[in-house]
């Protein structure tokens, strides 16, 4: 019995809560979910099947590059449905895929119907550079059923124009691992040469400059650390190792990805929703891969049952609140439509990396992820707060609302070779807070969960971030960073002034200490706290404890990615100088959360010294600056 499912037309079948309790997800809705993307996306092929034309806003990249990228990640969605049913194709999806690659390869970068455009460097319309991946993973995945049944003439157009992502430069971030996968994919098939091994080497020795620890990348030589970990860093290498066969590398990036899994698991809120942080968010459920890679390997930390839980959430969570549309394609957003979840470089079929996820699919019938029962994830324990001082991050969740909370001191959208003041802000790394029911506002708009010094009228950002260390106990946690604080106009920094920030978190509270160093006469400091809409079911609260004066609320007209529109509560003071200054912040949706004012039962400032006593259990907060220690007890 199969009926549309609620929020999207796609077809899947009656929910079984027998052997998955809280989502009623099983393998068979997974393969539906597969068929239903590809079957809408195909409506809008080239004649020949080498472009998805798909309809929405172009790229930066131009409209052909858009339609080579509807080709490539529908085919990873395709690849992993079939390689799972071990070549059974009932849909005939690879024939397609086979047919569109002869088309699109005969003459690379002619202007016709069907040519695809040739990969070049990362600064000249690179994006095809990111499809080669894509194509050359399908193909691996599937060559007894696509390549082997190629004619020779089209493996060799088809070698030589991946060959395209070995000769050209990447950016300098995650897009080493395209050419690595497409050198992983000619090595498989016995095309393997020095132009290979040079490329699989390259990527692998960047890898580990940027391994930071705790199972966490930075997305390149500077400190961005998002869901990229998850559905690149990881999973390129990872998938390599296991697809190969290859012992060493299993074991060496494997471990790494269990550790990863470790604190990223805890990024999924009991409705299934992924932390909103980061950029690519139109992506979706592609956060829930490395979830899925681990359990298909191994190399996790969790249970069958937890892994199947996260990664059927993160799926149902979006198909439930029509990720899809009524058309049955991937919108660009979140929900559904959202512009600012965008990115300059997002297309049509940008949402279909979304495809990563189906690596669940290489786990067959019989695999214990599929047969084992459902356990409830991570956020859906006792409450927990875990410190992850390698990239800088607070994780936050509470079992009373199922809310998850990622408080950032350590990950930026800064490139080292950037200075940055001419860095734009970035609301999906700037802000001090992230969460699994709330998104950042708009540039446009006032920024959430954010301090800003105001000079002259206009207010700080916050770009590059330094981290300052991160730790905790039972029950408590903490995490600490400093920046510099940069102007749009005007000048862009005021000399020696630097702000100092500390977050602490027990239960649903987050306490929110500053200290803002060499601010001139005249100025203000405000603090924002979390950006929630009229009729949500969440509700946001900001409290100043000391040194703050006034305290409003400021529209945010053009909403989230999770209301239409939003209310961001402020509190704001004057400073001169060195100014200390502490609040206490909650998101919660239980219904009778008690008042924050009713939280705290006293707080003592002394010189560069904050001790905060809580009113549930005569617990002490102690905050130093010269050092910097935290203490809770």
């Amino acid at each position: 019995m199969t009926a549309p499912h609620l929020g999207s037309p796609l077809e899947l079948p009656a929910d079984d809560r027998a052997s998955s309790p809280h989502t009623g997800y099983t393998r068979a809705h997974w393969e539906a979910a597969a068929d239903g993307l590809l079957k809408a996306a195909w409506q809008w092929a080239t004649p020949g099947g080498a472009l998805l034309d798909l309809p929405g806003r172009p790229s930066a990249s131009g409209v052909r590059s858009d339609g080579l990228e509807g080709y490539a990640r529908t085919f990873l969605a395709a690849a992993f449905r079939v390689a799972g049913a071990q070549g059974k194709d009932p849909h005939g999806w690879l024939g397609r895929y086979a047919d569109g690659l002869t088309a699109g390869t005969r003459t690379p970068g002619r202007d016709d119907a069907e040519s695809w455009p040739l990969i070049r460097d990362h600064t000249v319309f690179g994006q095809p550079m990111v499809e080669s991946a894509s194509v050359a993973i399908g193909l691996r995945l599937t060559r007894p059923w696509l390549w082997d049944r190629l004619e020779s003439g089209v493996q060799d157009r088809t070698e030589e124009w991946l060959r395209g992502a070995l000769r050209h430069t990447p950016a300098p971030n995650n897009w080493y691992l395209f050419p690595y996968s497409v050198a992983a994919f000619l090595d498989s098939v016995g095309r393997g040469d020095a132009e290979t091994a040079r490329a699989k080497g390259r990527a692998l020795d960047l890898l580990e400059g940027w391994y930071r620890g705790q199972g966490w990348y930075s997305d390149g030589d500077g400190r961005a650390f998002d869901h990229y970990n998850g559905w690149a860093l990881h999973l390129y290498p990872v998938l390599d190792a296991h697809l190969s066969g290859d012992a060493e590398l299993s074991a060496h990036y494997g471990d790494r990805l269990r550790e990863h899994l470790k604190g990223f698991s805890l990024l999924f809120g009991g409705d299934g929703a992924p932390i909103h942080f980061g950029r690519s968010l139109t992506y979706r459920f592609a956060a829930a891969s490395s979830i899925a890679l681990g359990a298909v390997t191994g190399h996790t930390p969790l249970t069958p049952g937890a892994s199947r839980r996260v990664i059927n959430g993160s799926l149902r969570y979006f198909l439930d609140r029509g990720a899809t549309g009524t058309d049955g394609l991937l919108s660009l957003g979140w929900h559904g439509p959202h512009e600012a979840t965008l990115q300059n470089y997002s297309a049509p079929a940008s949402p279909y990396w979304a495809s990563k996820a189906f690596v669940s699919l290489l786990a067959p019938d019989g695999h214990p992820l599929w047969t084992s029962t459902e356990e409830p994830s991570p956020s859906e324990g006792p409450d927990r707060v875990l410190a992850l001082p390698a990239p800088g991050l607070l994780v936050q969740s509470t079992r009373a609302d199922g809310i998850v909370r990622l408080h950032n001191h350590g990950s930026d959208h800064v490139r080292p070779h950037e200075g940055e003041s001419g860095v734009q802000d970035d609301p999906l790394y700037s802000r001090q807070s992230y969460s699994t029911v709330t998104g950042p506002t708009s540039k446009a708009n006032v920024a959430d969960n954010h301090l800003a010094v105001v000079v002259a009228g206009v207010r700080s950002g916050r770009r590059a971030i330094r981290p300052l260390g991160a730790g905790g106990g039972d029950g408590w946690g903490w995490a600490a960073s400093w920046h510099r604080p940069v102007f749009t106009s005007g000048a862009p920094m005021v000399p020696g002034m630097r702000v100092e920030s500390v977050t602490v978190v027990r239960g649903r509270y987050e306490l929110r200490v500053h200290r803002v160093l060499g601010a001139p006469a005249g100025a203000r400091v405000e603090q924002t706290g979390w950006a929630t809409g009229r009729d949500d079911a969440v509700t946001s609260a900001l409290h100043g404890l000391h040194g703050w004066e006034t305290r409003d609320g400021i529209r945010a007209p053009q909403g989230t990615a999770y209301t239409r529109w939003a209310i961001v509560p402020r509190l704001s003071a004057a400073a001169e100088g060195t100014a200390v200054l502490v609040a206490l912040a909650s998101l919660t949706a239980e219904p009778d959360a008690a008042p924050l004012d009713a939280a705290v039962s006293g707080v003592n400032v002394d010189g560069d010294t904050v001790e905060v006593c809580w009113a549930e259990d005569a617990a002490t907060t102690r905050i130093g600056f010269e050092p910097l220690t935290v203490a809770h007890g």
